[in-house]
This record gives C-alpha cells, sequence and structure tokens, in this order.
C-alpha cells in the first residue's frame, strides 16, 4: 500500500492486510467476496506495510497491540524473542518493520477501526 493512501479511509472499502498462504485470511477473503463487499486487499508479505502505516493499524486495533504479532509462529520461536517484549504499541512496529511476516492475518481496517479478523465474530465485528 502506497504511503500516502490510508488503509479504510474510503468510506466504502475495506482494507484486509492479507496473506495468501494463511487459510483464515483466505477465509476473511472469500466472506468478504461472498457478501459482495468492497475491498483492498495487501498482500503484506510481498509488499511490507511501512512505519506510517504501522502506526496507523496499531492505533486503529481494537484488539490488545501484542496480538498483532505472531508469538507462537515457529519463525518467531527461531529468532529466539521473548513475547513478553512486544507489549508497546512501539516494540511490536520496530519488529513488524523488520519482520513483516509476523504480523497476525488477516487485519482489516473499516473506517476508524481494525480487527485482527481470525474468527467469523471478529470479521462481523469489523463489517457491522
Amino acid at each position: 500500500m502506497p504511503d500516502n493512501q490510508t488503509p479504510g479511509a474510503d468510506e466504502g472499502v475495506i482494507t484486509i492486510f492479507h496473506n495468501p498462504s494463511c487459510t483464515k485470511s483466505r477465509n476473511a477473503l472469500d466472506t468478504l467476496e461472498e457478501r459482495s463487499l468492497r475491498y483492498e486487499r495487501v498482500d503484506y508479505v510481498d509488499a511490507p506495510p511501512s512505519r506510517q502505516t504501522l502506526e496507523l493499524l496499531v492505533s486503529l486495533l481494537v484488539d490488545p497491540v501484542h496480538e498483532l504479532i505472531r508469538t507462537t509462529d515457529a519463525r518467531f520461536r527461531a529468532l529466539g524473542l521473548d513475547p513478553a517484549a512486544y507489549k508497546t504499541s512501539r516494540a511490536v512496529v520496530e519488529l513488524l518493520l523488520v519482520h513483516p511476516e509476523l504480523m497476525q492475518r488477516p487485519i482489516l481496517v473499516h473506517h476508524d477501526r481494525a480487527v485482527i479478523a481470525r474468527s467469523a465474530a471478529a470479521l462481523d465485528l469489523i463489517l457491522g
């Protein structure tokens, strides 16, 4: 996503931060398609979000900020990282700038809210 665009800024468009290799992310994308909702897909592993975008995401996130990181991911463990070190917005942003693959998915942004949409209930929360 270009830095001059704000995720979810277009009133009717949902931004989905998507990883095509993730089943839950694909399911969320399928739900958007099934409901004929307008969306912008951001394949964040191929096109990592900028600092500005990550800071916006954490500011809009309705979930606790530490949940934005996949602390149970094998890559997280292989890096020897401590989940307790990523409780603040700043720490989360700094980590995801270096390791965008550790970002939880999918993230949906709509209006002034962002949600980790790994369940149907979370998806419904953002689509309200």
